[in-house]
């Protein structure tokens, strides 16, 4: 390594040393859009140069148009590289030590999920044909709580109505132009999700004619935007809050926390890593249910 590399040409050489084809598409663009910004933010930044003042610097800098969480997720790719550049030798300190982590006010939040009676009300207004639609699509994830590519990438030989269950595989490339099968999010997201016979029922009837190995919802490329704009119009038109595709998926596991379902098995059908990562992102409803726990611990012993 000659001492006058720049930073962002390290980066580039250690990304596509270790992580292309090492790590998924999705999770490449990003470690992609990262060096975008090292060459904008620090272009003539030599890596030997790296200290803690200049990364902390350079961190401040992008935390100036990105949430704090954006930033934390940005540190910790390049500190990926920092650190095998210290053990190469190549620096002979840590830069990315004590770091302090920016980033501006995070806009407002949409709500997440829908309440029980606001989902049926939702379920009740989708226009359920004979012919596969995006209606379809909304359905099935609000039933499974599949991630959008998850359920993208269905095809009729994933469904098992004698067990009734849906095989999670595989996911569908909606990103590029290219589409076609991809691997899973983690080795946890393959698995088997229950769905229920009146679901069951429906697709047995809606499929059966359909190739079996080819995704159910998907004719042309797919956009994420098309799916969202349509669940809007059917939130607007019935009433209640407008959430994303992705917020009928925190939708079913937040119901399933309220209906008395354990983390570990929310976590299981979400296809979650471990059950760490269902406790963050459903603290709030766990913490709801403790305190509905507490009252019924008070009333069980008061009665002793």
């Amino acid at each position: 390594m000659e001492k006058q590399v720049t930073f962002h040409e390290y980066f580039k050489e250690w990304i596509d040393l270790y992580k292309v084809g090492a790590v998924r598409e999705v999770t490449l663009s990003k470690y992609k859009m990262s060096l975008r910004w090292v060459k904008e933010l620090a272009p003539s930044l030599l890596l030997h140069d790296i200290d803690r003042k200049s990364y902390q610097s350079l961190l401040n800098q992008y935390a100036l148009t990105h949430e704090r969480q954006t930033t934390l997720d940005f540190h910790h790719q390049l500190k990926g590289a920092l650190r095998d550049a210290l053990d190469e030798r190549v620096i002979l300190s840590d830069p990315t030590r004590k770091v302090v982590i920016k980033g501006k006010t995070p806009r407002p939040k949409k709500d997440k999920y829908l309440n029980q009676f606001d989902l049926q009300k939702l379920l009740d207004t989708l226009e359920l044909t004979e012919k596969v639609t995006f209606d379809w699509l909304i359905l099935l994830i609000a039933k499974t709580g599949l991630r959008f590519s998850e359920a993208l990438a269905l095809t009729p030989e994933d469904f098992n109505f004698f067990n009734q269950t849906v095989s999670v595989t595989k996911t569908w490339n909606y990103k590029t132009n290219e589409g076609g099968f991809m691997g899973t999010k983690n080795a946890s997201s393959k698995r088997h999700v229950s769905i229920d016979w009146k679901t069951g029922m429906q697709f047995a009837q809606l499929i059966k004619d359909l190739p079996q190995d080819e995704p159910i919802f998907v004719e042309a490329r797919v956009f994420n935007s098309t799916v969202n704009n349509l669940l809007k119009r059917y939130c607007k038109k019935t009433n209640i809050p407008v959430i994303t595709i992705h917020g009928l998926r925190h939708t079913h596991a937040s119901l399933l926390l309220f209906a008395g379902v354990s983390i570990a098995s929310v976590a299981r059908r979400l296809g979650h890593a471990n059950m760490t990562t269902t406790q963050q992102i459903y603290l709030h409803i766990i913490q709801e249910l403790e305190n509905q726990d507490n009252d019924k611990i008070m009333r069980y012993l008061s009665g002793l």
